[in-house]
């Protein structure tokens, strides 16, 4: 790791500080068995969509079913798309029935296994007749095409059935992470406007088990648009069932056909609406259609994760999250693969659970989070090393930047520098993918995404719209319309309007920060919000972040301001040491150093507070919206009820710098 001195002249940008040398060139053998396997045949792809993004995108979608064809690739309204117009599909028939005219029929679709090591194999014939028998559940309750459902489930393989069957009967899925609390699903269900809940009874966690149904009973004493809720025995927790209103799963089933045709739906026909907690005011409900979302979730994982008929796919995010929905149920089904799902924790009942999975399953590819990793480094290798992972042939990454020390770790210790590692961005918003290396074809630099997919034009901008020069900071937009772009926030045209589309005239502004490198490499400066201004200087926390994870003691930092007189603002960073290391002055004094060395004094954290764990919100992502307040007054003043762990905040409370 270096240093780059260049800074901008204007200060409307966002100060680059921190430069990656290494480079590492897709393996020679991956590359010949890819399905992009050069940087030329990238180029060729990208150069042809930017030319012409309409061909490039009704290429991609003529190879999915449609019951009727489109009249129009794209009807473009600035900031409202219709993509595929006039046109009639079904996504659930493109992601299962298409499977059941070959010989996928017996291939498996899902393997699942509990934190206990039960086990189940659903293949594709399987998960048809489950899916059409629970559409017609679905009936049976009511359901009629755009109904909104509420789902609240553990990661059991009935969730993704849940979220098929709405789609074949046209409605609209809307699920909710199953460890939010019963405030945050009245607010969802409420503004959904959710006809139904599908429950659990209970879900597994670290060797105990939650009562959901107890929490949505809770939840939906004021929810008015519920009729019913829908209960699927999976621990058989105590739970109350309220006559008329709750009903088993099994039993609906029982009475249902396992024969349901597909409904027509049109394009932009609603598909999912999925919540956003953001750090101020209500949840935002991004909603997707059918189609465009359809082709991009597909095309983008089939080329990203370089997909083959033998692979055993393992995405470890939950299907309440939008990684769950692309990359867990819906990219894996369209393209016919073998996807594993796991519920538990990643480290129950020890730090090895997850490579003991891949040893046992021979999961080829791994696609997890960059908070995932850290905690696995923090843990030590020889959780890792004591098992057999040389089945896996690529990694990814997904949720938030890679530290790039974190990435080497992957890329050592996991993928024992044979497996080429995607380190993916993209949003909720966007639907799917947008910024990723090709496996094949990319070569990667720890702690970048690289550079576009073919189809999505991404720039780095002045606050005025101009692009910005190689390495400069500016603030990352996408240029042109895509097929998987939200179509606006349920119910609230105008916050889709001023949130995404104010900002920029004409581009979509995804609210993060980044630099483009001299190979068109884009680097994510993290949150716009989390840019800091010290000494006249605005800098991303992301790049001091990097530096202090770069020494060898730190497994993972984050870095706030909180207000400085002279200064303007301080920088004060809050880190969790590896293990065998203990948090002292002389190590304070040591980061410091280290990072002065790195980016330079500009950058030195004025303070620094040990971190037993960082708070984070239950997809992984770390709440610095609380470190704030706590950098600021020691107090925490915002809504916590994300937050995965509440004892980590007791814990920081105590750890003032000294």
């Amino acid at each position: 790791m270096a240093t780059d001195e260049k800074t901008s002249t204007n200060q409307d940008s966002i100060s680059s500080v921190l430069s990656e040398k290494r480079k590492f060139p897709p393996p020679a053998e991956f590359s010949q068995n890819a399905h992009v396997g050069s940087m030329a045949e990238y180029e060729k792809l990208y150069t042809a969509a930017a030319e012409d993004p309409e061909s490039y995108w009704a290429g991609i979608a003529e190879q999915f079913h449609w019951f009727k064809k489109w009249d129009s690739v794209l009807e473009w309204n600035t900031p409202y798309a219709k993509w595929f117009n006039g046109g009639q599909t079904n996504i659930c028939y493109n992601a299962v029935d298409v499977h059941m005219n070959s010989w996928r029929k017996n291939k498996a679709a899902i393997i699942w296994e509990g934190e206990e090591g039960n086990q189940q194999i659903i293949t594709y014939g399987e998960l048809h007749r489950q899916v059409s028998k629970f559409a017609n559940v679905l009936k049976i309750a009511g359901i009629k095409p755009g109904d909104r459902v509420a789902i609240y489930m553990g990661m059991v393989p009935e969730l993704v059935i849940a979220v098929l069957a709405c789609a074949r009967v046209g409605a609209v899925h809307n699920v909710i992470f199953a460890g939010f609390s019963a405030h945050a699903i009245t607010e969802r269900v409420n503004d959904s406007r959710a006809k139904l809940v599908i429950c659990c009874d209970g879900t597994r966690r670290r060797g105990s088990s939650i009562n959901l149904k107890k929490i949505v009973d809770e939840a939906i004493v004021n929810t008015p648009s519920v009729r019913s809720v829908i209960v699927l025995k999976v621990t058989g927790e105590e739970v109350s069932m309220h006559d008329g209103m709750d009903h088993w799963w099994h039993d609906l089933m029982g009475l249902a056909m396992d024969v349901c045709d597909p409904v027509h739906v049109e394009s932009e026909h609603p598909l999912f609406v999925l919540y956003t907690s953001g750090s101020t005011g209500k949840p935002k409900g991004i909603l997707h259609t059918t189609a465009g979302y359809m082709v991009h979730a597909a095309s983008s994982f089939r080329y990203v994760f370089d997909i083959k008929d033998e692979d055993i796919y393992w995405c470890t995010a939950d299907v309440g999250w939008i990684t769950g929905h692309s990359y867990m149920v819906y990219g894996p089904l369209l393209n016919g693969a073998t996807l594993l799902m796991y519920e538990g924790a990643p480290n129950y009942p020890q730090w090895d659970r997850f490579w003991d999975i891949i040893n046992r399953h021979k999961v080829t590819i791994l696609y997890t989070a960059p908070t995932a990793i850290r905690a696995f480094i923090r843990a030590g290798n020889e959780w890792v090393t004591k098992h057999d992972l040389s089945s896996l042939r690529l990694l990814g990454t997904v949720g938030e930047p890679i530290n790039p020390e974190a990435w080497m770790w992957y890329h050592k210790v996991v993928g024992q520098e044979k497996c080429p590692i995607v380190d993916t961005w993209w949003q909720t918003e966007t639907g799917g993918i947008m910024v990723s290396p090709l496996p094949g074809a990319t070569p990667t630099k720890p702690g970048t995404a690289t550079r576009p997919l073919p189809g999505i034009m991404v720039d780095v901008v002045h606050k005025d719209g101009t692009p910005c020069r190689a390495n400069e900071g500016g603030y990352l937009v996408i240029k042109k319309p895509w097929p998987s772009m939200l179509r606006t926030i349920y119910g609230d045209n105008e916050r889709y309007e001023k949130t995404y589309w104010s900002e920029f005239e004409d581009m979509y502004f995804t609210g993060d920060g980044a630099r483009k490198d001299e190979d068109g490499y884009i680097w994510i400066m993290g949150r716009v919000d989390d840019v800091v201004n010290v000494s006249g200087h605005r800098l991303g926390t992301s790049e001091v972040e990097s530096a202090l994870v770069s020494y060898e003691a730190v497994a993972e930092a984050a870095v706030v301001s909180r207000p400085d007189d002279i200064k303007g603002n301080a920088l004060v960073a809050f880190v969790t040491l590896k293990d065998e290391y203990e948090g002292d002055m002389k190590l304070r004094e040591a980061l410091r150093n280290h990072v002065a060395k790195e980016i330079g004094p500009i950058a030195k954290p004025d303070e620094i507070r040990w971190a037993k764990g960082l708070p984070k919100t239950r997809s992984g992502k770390i709440m610095r919206r609380l470190l704030r307040e706590l950098a600021t007054s020691n107090e925490i003043k915002g809504d916590v009820t994300t937050l995965e762990d509440f004892g980590v905040l007791e814990n920081l409370r105590d750890q003032e710098d000294d």
